[in-house]
C-alpha cells in the first residue's frame, strides 16, 4: 500500500479513529485536564496547586478546582484467522484483505498519539497485543497479521463470540473498535457483539469473496470445508443446486447484517475483487449515528 492511500484516507477518517487530540475525549472520573468538573471546599491533603483564587477570595474560604482528564483513544482490532481466511478467487484472498485492514487502520489511529491493540481468534492458539502506541506497536501488529492463518481443519467453537467477550474485558475505557472477520462463525456471536458496541464504538468489517454468493456451472467437483476439514462431491452443473446454494448465502448475509445493524455496530463490506481501500475510507469517514458511550 502506497503511502500516498494512506495519507489520503488519515484525512478522510481523521475525527473518526484516532484524530481527535488530547482534550476531545472524556475520562472517567475527575483529575488534571482542562475542562472543569467541579468546584468543592478545600480539605485536608488536596493539592495546593488546585487553589481557586476567584472562588476563594469570594466566599472567604479556600475551593479547589477539579478538571476533566484527557486521555487518547485506544483502537482495538479483533482479526479473524479462521482457516476460512485463506479463501479467494479474485483479485486477493480474504486473509490479504484483512492484514491490509489491520495495518491501514493501525497506521491511522497511531499517527495522532493514539494507541492500539489486537486480539487474533479463529485459531488454536490466539495472540493478544496490549494497546500501545509508536513504531513498536505497528512493527508487532504487522507481525502478527503477516504470520498466516489456522490449518485446514482447526476450527475454534464459538472464536468470534469468545473474542467479542474478552475484548469487552479487556478494553474498559470507550474507545474505537474494529473487528475484521468473514462472519462464517455459526455460533451465537450477536449478544457479545451488542455488550460491546454499548460501550465502545464497534466497526464490523465483513470480508468476502464473489464465489462465496453463486456457484460456476464447473460440473463435478469436491469441496473442502477449511473450518472443518470435510469433503464433499457435488455436481455444479445442477441449476437448482446453485440457485438454493445463492438463497441460502442471501440468508445468511441478510441475518449477519440484520445482528450486526441491531447491536448498533457500522458495518462495512469489502470484497477481494476491486479496491478494498477505497470502501473501507468511505465507510470509516461516514458519521456514524452513535458513538461509545
Amino acid at each position: 500500500m502506497p503511502d500516498s492511500a494512506i495519507r489520503a484516507l488519515d484525512i478522510a477518517v481523521a475525527r473518526r479513529v484516532a484524530g481527535f487530540m488530547p482534550g476531545e475525549h472524556r475520562s472517567l472520573g475527575v483529575g488534571s485536564g482542562t475542562e472543569l468538573a467541579q468546584l468543592r471546599p478545600y480539605a485536608v491533603g488536596d493539592d495546593v496547586r488546585q487553589l481557586d483564587p476567584a472562588a476563594s477570595a469570594r466566599t472567604g474560604e479556600p475551593w479547589v478546582r477539579q478538571h476533566v482528564p484527557e486521555r487518547t483513544l485506544t483502537t482495538w482490532l479483533l482479526v479473524d484467522v479462521s482457516a476460512s481466511m485463506a479463501f479467494g478467487t479474485a483479485d486477493r484472498l480474504k486473509s490479504d484483505v484483512t492484514e491490509g485492514v489491520a495495518r491501514v487502520v493501525a497506521r491511522v489511529a497511531l499517527r495522532r498519539s493514539g494507541r492500539v491493540g489486537m486480539l487474533t481468534f479463529g485459531a488454536p492458539e490466539p495472540k493478544l497485543l496490549a494497546p500501545r502506541g509508536g513504531r513498536t506497536a505497528l512493527a508487532a501488529i504487522r507481525s502478527a497479521v503477516e504470520a498466516g492463518v489456522a490449518a485446514d481443519g482447526t476450527a475454534v467453537p464459538d472464536a468470534l463470540g469468545a473474542a467479542l467477550r474478552r475484548a469487552g474485558r479487556l478494553a474498559r475505557r470507550p474507545g474505537f473498535v474494529v473487528v475484521v472477520s468473514d462472519f462464517r462463525d455459526a455460533d451465537a456471536w450477536a449478544h457479545p457483539l451488542r455488550a460491546l458496541a454499548g460501550r465502545h464504538e464497534v466497526l464490523c468489517v465483513e470480508v468476502a469473496d464473489p464465489r462465496e454468493v453463486s456457484l460456476p456451472d464447473a460440473g463435478l467437483m469436491v469441496m473442502t470445508d477449511p473450518e472443518s476439514g470435510r469433503q464433499i462431491e457435488v455436481d455444479l452443473s445442477s441449476r437448482r443446486l446453485r440457485e438454493a446454494f445463492e438463497r441460502a448465502e442471501g440468508e445468511r448475509a441478510f441475518r449477519v447484517a440484520g445482528d450486526i445493524r441491531r447491536a448498533g455496530a457500522r458495518h462495512a463490506i469489502l470484497s477481494t475483487n476491486g479496491d478494498w481501500l477505497r470502501g473501507l475510507g468511505a465507510v470509516l469517514a461516514r458519521r456514524p449515528g452513535r458513538g461509545p458511550k
